[in-house]
């Protein structure tokens, strides 16, 4: 290929524009990825399987858009214009696409991959054009060629990947921070054009035109992101949609909805899209959950998660209770909890109790690091993590979680688990109870019905003194407050499974080897 002819100093500057170009590209189009990433997380919960979709097939497809790119080689600075402003538009039109293909029309995979691939192609494409553009600006050797384009594209990669966490994602959100990226990368695109018409007057206004209109248009898109989420969220969601945030850890939603014959609404808590109580029935979950721990001596007990407040509505108002601390990962579920009036009504503003200690703090992270400092300091321990559907949620049903959970318990401590469903998802549910047994405990198994979860169940546990040592005796203390579903007749029945959810051999989980998610994706699959 023949290099253009031009003034060395010219020839600098279009050199240093297209490595600049190739820094922005990079950096664009890895967090079209992560945002892919993070979108199926959102959505589905699952990241590993998410990151190894887009990875995989974005990989798969650069390969594919680098072999389709070759007859375009000839034209290198209008097809890298044409690939740059489609994969703006693909990349930033991603995130809306696929939230409305699995709102309204209850597809997500099938369009994630189609997506993944046509980002991928594009961005494959890109290095080939790339280098028959630079080889006009000087003709070197392809393996210096691609040494300079591949050190600034990973170098792009490299900010793009941090840009994305640290900045976009809390700055912009997702929605907002893919069409501010697509702008970036259609921007690149025109930097080019400007750079490489020289001369070429009709061509130049004509290419700058076409990527400042695709840019007024995400900008406008941009305007209208949070109307198009809020629709888009509100098809979720059986009842109208009250209060809507995304923390830094997850999307919170409360809905509100009447109930024909209840003398009151129904206000529901959403986390990540999975339900977290509703306000008809919470109470059976609820006094099921806490009221076996603090039989006996409860002076001193720690929540783990229960932001909503409701579990710690049932422990500050039993008599007897010295103090409580509450460790919940996100201050916002918190915040809400003790300032959205209908919620507050629910936990009977429990967090205005003056026992109360609130830490925000990953459980596992805190209990890790002061665990000794706490050691035989609880009387009682509530655990009330979300379902174990995920990686990072996994590690809070581990054998070495409830090992550091064991130390902390006083000489006759009670430690309750929440635990998931025996009949939905049987095989998780006695996970959680043979992963305590292997972490030392004497455990007792219970289940209730509570009707917008189904059947739920709970381990009691207390530190065993002996292999095969008697289990925790279910029962109520003789200072439990008024309940309106627990009482002594009711856990009798509750410690009964029939046969279909009967004890199942299954495996602890472990940090290395988190069976319990297996067992709880296998179990849920088509519910």
């Amino acid at each position: 290929m023949t290099p253009e002819v031009g003034r060395p100093a010219q020839a600098r500057v279009r050199r240093v524009l297209l490595l600049l170009a190739v820094f922005l590209c990079a950096a664009c189009g890895l967090v079209y990825e992560l945002a892919l990433v993070t979108l199926g997380s959102y959505l589905l919960g699952s990241s590993i399987t998410q990151t190894s979709i887009v990875i995989a097939v974005t990989m798969f497809a650069m390969g594919v858009g680098a072999i389709l790119v070759k007859p375009l080689l000839g034209r290198p600075l209008r097809a890298f214009i044409a690939v740059e402003i489609g994969l703006g538009l693909v990349g930033g039109l991603s995130v809306p696409v696929l939230y409305a293909a699995f709102s309204w029309l209850h597809v997500y995979t099938p369009a994630m991959v189609a997506v993944s691939f046509a980002i991928g192609a594009l961005i494959g494409a890109e290095i080939p054009l790339l280098m028959a553009l630079l080889q006009r600006l000087r003709a070197q050797e392809a393996a210096r060629a691609i040494a300079d384009i591949n050190a600034v594209d990973y170098v792009g990669a490299l900010v793009g990947g941090l840009l994305f966490p640290f900045w976009l994602l809390p700055r912009f959100g997702l929605l907002e921070g893919t069409l501010v990226i697509a702008a970036v990368n259609v921007a690149a695109a025109g930097m080019v054009a400007f750079a490489f018409t020289t001369g070429r007057r009709r061509e130049r206004w004509t290419s700058m035109a076409v990527c400042l209109g695709v840019i007024a248009g995400l900008v406008l898109m941009g305007t209208r992101a949070a109307q198009f989420e809020a629709s888009a969220q509100q098809a979720l969601f059986r009842d109208p949609i009250v209060h809507s945030e995304r923390s830094p850890y997850q999307s919170i939603v409360l809905t509100r909805g009447a109930v024909t014959g209840a003398d009151r609404d129904d206000l529901r808590l959403f986390l990540d899209g999975d339900l977290q109580f509703s306000s008809i029935d919470e109470y059976r979950y609820h006094e099921m959950l806490v009221h076996p721990a603090l039989n006996g001596s409860h002076g001193r007990v720690l929540i783990l998660g229960g932001g909503d407040g409701l579990a710690l509505r049932e422990v500050v108002r039993t008599p007897g209770v010295e103090e409580v601390t509450l460790v919940d990962l996100d201050p916002a579920v918190v915040d809400l909890a003790r300032s959205y009036e209908p919620l507050r009504e629910l936990n009977e503003d429990a967090w205005a109790d003056e026992r109360v200690t609130y830490l925000a703090a990953d459980a596992f992270t805190w209990i890790r690091d002061h665990g000794g400092e706490q050691a035989g300091r609880w009387d009682s321990i509530i655990v009330d993590f979300p379902d174990p559907d995920s990686t990072s949620l996994a590690k809070l049903y581990s054998v070495e979680l409830y090992r550091m959970l064991r130390s902390l318990l006083s000489a006759d401590g009670r430690m309750v688990v929440q635990s998931g469903s025996p009949f939905f998802a049987p095989e998780a549910f006695w996970c959680v109870e043979a992963t305590l047994a292997e972490a030392g405990y004497a455990t007792t198994a219970y289940h209730a019905d509570v009707p917008s979860f189904g059947d739920w169940g709970f381990v009691l546990a207390i530190a065993a003194t002996a292999p095969n040592g008697p289990p925790p005796a279910l029962g109520l203390g003789p200072d439990t407050p008024a309940t309106r579903f627990i009482s002594d007749e009711v856990l009798a029945a509750a410690a009964v499974f029939p046969a279909d959810r009967a004890r199942r051999d299954v495996e602890p989980s472990t940090l290395l080897d988190p069976a319990i998610l297996r067992y709880a994706d296998r179990g849920w699959v088509g519910y």
